[in-house]
């Protein structure tokens, strides 16, 4: 309708929130539905986190924060970030948002005029271009295949850069491939970047915590000091510590780019939740055991996954260095049809009829810009991801 902003035009609606939504709906009608879509890790929020909450609320912090975040959070975010990351931060330069979403929209919206562009490799998580659009930017997508990991290469960097570029956007480990970055990797595209000094990047560290077997966390401004001026290190709570829904997220960069995307956050959402601000104050500062201990339950997973998702006929699956995602390639499929008739010609058909066919909810691989493929969440029981992998085998021996 003419009543709504051009701005609409240019964006779509979450992919992992329909497929989420869809299997919640089927569900509630009374279907055996197994939804892998959610990227929502199954453990509790430590009782010392909660407890700091509650701590918090009978201290009577319950009034307006500061737009950037409580003192409190944003020392130990700085804390954080020296003893994890060996980067060197003031409180000032930090910036606590309602969740990651917030962090990456704010510094879009801080950024970018109209034309400039984003450098986004794909497969990528499916919100970042829709906020590129939102704020007025360009997104310029970098391809990456299975066969390199799903991992950006300096010469495709070098080739995406123009005049126009003003961010480059990396997720690492990455949601949706699940692809971790090395030291040498970061090393290898921090060379590019350094060439290219209008060009700033934007780091999604939020699955810092969740790497696998002997490979060791770095992001880029830590291999690259040079970087440090025009980065913005971003991570959060969600993930390493279970506090989906606490919404909180934060960053770290340049000051005249906190205090811009401060000044937004103001005329927008003011300081995120006090409650939730406190109790992130204890996961940061608090004990980190746990986070190793549901880490190797989460590797345990991706293994049973991968394995079995390699046994399923026409199936490939890559073993991912971090996060809770697997992202197969069903390329072998595409043609196939079902029992019913129906032609597999997409990913997104192959994920509605595996749906359809046996209750297992999965992401179409198309919806991250890079298929056919797929994704599935593996923050769920070994149960039901055995149940999950086996009808997934058993819906593909079917096609033909």
């Amino acid at each position: 309708m003419a009543f709504l902003a051009d701005t609409l035009s240019r964006v779509k609606p979450s992919a992992t929130i329909a497929v989420t939504q869809k299997a919640r709906e089927l569900k509630n009608a009374g279907r055996d539905i197994i939804g892998l879509g959610a990227g929502e890790p199954d453990f509790d929020t430590p009782d010392n986190i909660k407890n700091a909450a509650i701590e918090a609320i009978r201290r009577g912090e319950t009034k307006y924060p500061p737009v950037s975040g409580i003192v409190p959070l944003r020392e130990a975010i700085a804390k954080k970030f020296k003893r994890e990351n060996n980067l060197d931060y003031k409180p000032e330069q930090t910036i606590v948002g309602t969740g990651g979403k917030q962090i990456l929209f704010n510094a879009f919206m801080a950024t970018l005029n109209p034309g400039d562009e984003v450098i986004i490799p794909r497969p990528y998580w499916v919100s970042y271009p829709e906020m590129v659009a939102i704020c007025g930017g360009t997104s310029v997508f970098a391809d990456t295949s299975i066969d390199n990991g799903f991992k950006l290469t300096p010469a495709v960097l070098e080739k995406a850069i123009t005049p126009k570029t003003k961010w480059l956007l990396m997720n690492s480990p990455s949601n949706p491939s699940g692809a971790a970055y090395t030291e040498a990797e970061l090393r290898a595209l921090a060379d590019v970047l350094l060439k290219h000094p209008q060009v700033w990047t934007l780091t999604d560290d939020m699955y810092e915590h969740l790497t696998y077997g002997d490979f060791v966390f770095k992001t880029i401004a830590e291999v690259e000091p040079k970087l440090y001026e025009r980065t913005l290190t971003m991570n959060g709570v969600s993930k390493a510590y279970a506090m989906t829904g606490w919404r909180i997220g934060y960053a770290a960069g340049p000051v005249q780019l906190i205090k811009a995307m401060d000044m937004i956050q103001g005329q927008q959402t003011s300081g995120a939740c006090t409650i939730a601000q406190w109790a992130s104050v204890e996961a940061l500062n608090g004990p980190q055991d746990f986070i190793a201990k549901n880490k190797a339950i989460f590797q345990g997973r991706r293994d049973l996954v991968v394995s079995m998702l390699n046994q399923a006929r026409g199936i490939t699956c890559p073993s991912p260095g971090g996060a809770f995602y697997v992202y197969p390639s069903c390329a072998q499929l595409i043609g196939k049809k079902t029992r019913a008739g129906k032609v597999i010609d997409t990913d997104e058909a192959f994920c509605s009829e595996l749906l359809e066919a046996e209750g297992v909810a999965v992401v179409f691989g198309s919806a991250f810009g890079l298929g056919p493929n797929f994704r599935i969440s593996y923050a769920t029981s070994d149960a039901l991801l055995e149940e999950a992998c086996t009808r997934i085998q058993r819906f593909t021996a079917s096609l033909t």
